[in-house]
């Protein structure tokens, strides 16, 4: 069965930006939800499903309490962090097309600065599955989601060439959306290149603008049938395809002992099975937004999606792509690096906004199709997004 048209995103919102929210995290999700939920039109009687991260530390029947959502049909939880931002658009369309649920929210909702700040790793009494193939790395060091990407990133710079240059632009470049973004944490606070050599060196050969943010914040997503979501409020962002995967020999954050480090099966498989059941191809997709915890991931992923020659995306970048009137707009709401990082949620958010035309950053052209990712290193995914 395809799933491609079968269920849209009718309703999306994201709450403010901060470092410190002063509240908790139910009461972000709630408000997330309750906004998205007036965005599409809808009332909290009319949801049927929830999906989230396992990360989350909202309880669905919590939240459904506190917004007045009543029976539940579906819910369902999404593992490996950042991996799980198109996984709730995954869960969603499944239970939508299969007729499970007729009406999903999709939320995550996080004090990540003010709270549990996601950069510190896995220091810690930890004693998970992960931690037992972490325990070969951190006598090395390499205790945190950047010391590990750092190593991925170094064996890619060893491959390609102007890399940093092309993590420059991709930092500057979504600050550059950020700047014009009021929503952006960092709205109206460009940096140069200069502040981007001179900046605090986290692990090389990553600096602090090569990082995300850490971030208190909630963003929600609305998903429904193609059938309802044409009597709603708002242009009907359809769901054309959504691919998720985990390849084989996967651990998280540290697969190390592939063949190859430099590259992220996963998100080959992912891209596959979504352009497959879309039909499209990545000549037909107008805009992204690809996930960007780090620079350096950006780049393989314009690689597994076909934007580009495998170890050839730094000169794609650096060619303009991702600025207003490039081939490929992207993070046009500043990312993770710049709006704020709600695990890529505030993503999706995006993208839907980029197809109905309302974005802050909206590009001159025509914008018919989008990618949106999740997080790499760990499962992930990726979904195709267009017109109903």
């Amino acid at each position: 069965m395809s799933i491609c048209d079968k269920s849209a995103i009718v309703g999306i919102a994201n709450t403010e930006f901060s470092k410190n929210s002063g509240r908790s995290e139910l009461q972000l999700a709630a408000e997330a939800v309750r906004d998205a939920l007036k965005d599409a039109g809808l009332s909290p009687a009319d949801v049927d499903g929830m999906t989230t991260f396992t990360l989350d530390n909202t309880d669905e029947i919590e939240l459904a309490r506190a917004v007045g959502i009543g029976d539940l049909t579906f819910y369902s939880r999404v593992p490996h962090g950042g991996g799980a931002a198109t996984g709730l658009v995954h869960q969603a369309v499944m239970a939508v097309a299969s007729g499970m649920a007729e009406c999903v929210v999709c939320y995550r909702a996080l004090n990540g600065r003010s709270g549990h700040r996601y950069s510190s790793g896995v220091s810690g009494p930890l004693l998970t599955a992960d931690a037992i193939h972490w325990g070969w790395y951190t006598p090395y060091g390499l205790m945190t989601p950047a010391s590990w990407v750092a190593m991925y990133s170094q064996r890619y710079m060893h491959l390609t060439t102007d890399c940093q240059d092309a993590m420059f632009e991709i930092a500057q470049a979504q600050r550059d959306y950020a700047v014009r973004n009021p929503a952006a944490f960092f709205y109206e606070q460009p940096f140069s290149r200069e502040d981007y050599d001179q900046a605090k060196k986290i692990v090389s050969p990553l600096k602090l603008l090569d990082c995300c943010q850490e971030s208190d914040g909630g963003s929600a997503v609305i998903i429904t049938t193609a059938e309802r979501a044409r009597d709603l409020r708002h242009t009907p962002v359809a769901i054309k395809g959504v691919g998720q995967a985990a390849a084989a020999n996967m651990e998280s954050m540290t697969s190390f002992y592939r063949p190859e480090i430099a590259a992220i099966p996963s998100m080959d498989i992912a891209a596959r099975e979504a352009y497959q059941q879309s039909g499209l191809s990545a000549a037909d997709i107008d805009a992204a937004v690809i996930y960007d915890a780090f620079t350096p991931i950006v780049l393989w992923q314009l690689e597994s999606w076909g934007f580009c020659e495998p170890y050839t995306a730094p000169q794609f970048v650096l060619d303009g792509a991702f600025r207003p009137d490039g081939r490929l707009p992207t993070n046009t709401h500043g990312g993770q690096l710049s709006e704020a990082y709600i695990h890529g949620v505030n993503g999706v958010v995006e993208a839907a906004k980029l197809v109905r035309g309302d974005s802050v950053n909206q590009p001159a052209k025509t914008v018919d199709h989008v990618l949106v990712t999740s997080g790499v290193g760990v499962p992930t995914g990726g979904a195709l997004l267009g017109k109903l």
